[in-house]
């Protein structure tokens, strides 16, 4: 079995996610979040999907918490 790196539980169905040459190990998907999604620079909340960033890298979870925190241009990272 492996060892969860965000709750400690030693599961046997635990998967592996590798990001930027580092790997990690999961018992489940919410644990990856809390481990390696990044938060909204205003709400504090995980960002799941795609996020907005601004221009000096900050990340936010929708346009409304961009714009509460005075963000009038989004970088475009097509």
């Amino acid at each position: 079995m492996a060892k969860c790196d965000q709750c400690g539980n030693d599961y046997d169905k635990a998967f592996q996610i590798t990001q930027a040459g580092r790997t990690w190990t999961f018992d489940s998907f919410e644990c990856a979040i809390h481990k390696l999604a990044p938060s909204c620079a205003h709400c504090k909340m995980r960002i799941i999907g795609h996020g907005l960033e601004d221009a000096d890298g900050r990340m936010f979870c929708c346009d409304h918490c961009a714009e509460e925190s005075g963000v009038t241009t989004l970088r475009d990272r097509v």
